[in-house]
């Protein structure tokens, strides 16, 4: 029996077969893989895990593939940091940063999902990929395209930062900047996917694009030498990073590689792109679209298509929601940089921020075992802290003149 039974509504439970499907036709609601937990638990063991190769991939009996990965081989498997200055900062004992800054090849969380999705549509026999994308999305699917010889579309806001404009252009995809937001940008991909063989990785194959998402869930938890952490911090655009971070931890669970989760997942936005978590902090199940007004692009998201799953996520495990302004957001990335030595975009600034804020609140206590998700690279968002980080102290060479200055 094969370990992906089939797809299955997140609403009214119809099953699909597990091709490229993204969308309920009953329901309209989203599909998701179902898998025969059964069978994986029977493949599956920590040694097996510990023995596999040092990428997302030695969890491949929990990812939705046939066969052997083709794209993204040396994705994920990125440093669990014991960050032992932020936390004295913090006041935290056991805080840990997973930094998803060094992920290969593009710098951030992406490449995870991407690997997995471009890796199923090559099983579904798609020659194209294609993605609508905040930035850190298109970056990856351009590069792991040209690593899998697939021609590329990428579809992006007319707003993006300089670097991750270049991150699509170096490999030659056709790169397509559409005016309007992330938001008119995923429309227009969902009318092109319903007339193209094109593998969308974030509509037609989102089902199994996101499952790349719980490779952070796992690492984490066996960089924490097989335990899963009290609390995470998650940033959140769409949702699906914390939704599919809860899943995976529930996952290790089901399959006995670990015991009962009690981990408190909480979410992180900007406050100029909040839907989802102030829905969460106004005690409402569902959220209102916005127009966003952020400079951490990566997460702005007006109209989050897994919204409702993350308010559910945080209140089924007893996590909170913040948000963080422009200015709290550079104050974080400083404070990551100077701190840990971690040069993080915007999104890392957020989830530093809201980190900050709930061990002030005290929902995170000195004690907690707490893990921060930092998904991209501080050198894709200059832009957001070139005013705020001074300027090089010039000199003439000389030794005089330097002793002067620096005594």
């Amino acid at each position: 029996m094969a370990k992906m039974q089939a797809l299955n509504c997140r609403e009214c439970g119809k099953e699909y077969p597990t091709e490229a499907l993204h969308v309920c036709e009953l329901c309209f609601g989203p599909l998701e893989v179902k898998y025969n937990y059964t069978e994986i638990k029977q493949a599956i063991s920590r040694a097996s895990i510990e023995a596999g190769p040092r990428s997302l991939w030695r969890y491949s009996a929990l990812l939705p593939i046939e066969g052997t990965p083709t794209v993204g081989i040396h994705a994920g498997f990125t440093p669990l940091v014991r960050a032992n200055n932020l936390g004295a900062f913090l006041g935290l004992d056991e805080l840990y940063i997973k930094n998803d800054c060094v992920n290969h090849p593009t710098l951030s969380f992406k490449d995870r999902v991407v690997a997995v999705a471009l890796t199923r549509a090559r099983e579904l026999g798609y020659e194209t990929a294609a993605c609508a994308s905040t930035g850190n999305l298109a970056n990856s699917v351009a590069a792991h395209a040209a690593q899998a010889g697939m021609q590329c579309y990428v579809f992006i806001p007319g707003d993006l930062e300089t670097a991750k404009v270049l991150g699509n252009l170096i490999y030659r995809p056709k790169v397509i900047e559409v005016e309007g937001t992330y938001d008119d940008v995923n429309r227009l991909c969902s009318e092109i996917a319903a007339e193209r063989r094109w593998a969308f990785v974030n509509v037609n194959i989102r089902p199994y694009y996101a499952e790349g998402s719980k490779t952070l869930a796992f690492e984490t938890v066996e960089q924490l030498g097989w335990q899963a952490p009290d609390h995470v911090v998650v940033p959140m655009a769409s949702g699906s990073l914390l939704t599919k971070i809860w899943k995976g931890l529930n996952e290790l669970h089901t399959v006995g590689l670990i015991g009962p989760v009690s981990t408190k997942v909480n979410g992180a936005q900007a406050e100029g792109c909040s839907p989802i978590a102030t829905a969460f902090k106004q005690g409402r199940d569902f959220f209102k679209p916005v127009k966003p007004n952020t400079i951490a692009k990566s997460l702005a998201i007006g109209n989050p298509a897994d919204g409702y799953y993350a308010l559910k996520t945080a209140m089924e495990s007893g996590g909170q929601m913040e948000t963080v302004t422009d200015e709290e957001i550079v104050e974080g990335i400083k404070l990551l940089a100077q701190t840990e030595g971690i040069f993080t975009e915007t999104a890392g600034g957020v989830t530093i921020g809201v980190l900050q804020k709930l061990v002030k609140q005290g929902i995170i206590k000195k004690e907690d075992v707490t893990v921060a998700y930092i998904t991209g690279n501080g050198l894709k968002t200059q832009e957001a802290v070139v005013d705020s980080v001074g300027r090089p102290i010039r000199i003439p060479p000389s030794l005089v003149k330097f002793e002067q200055m620096f005594g």
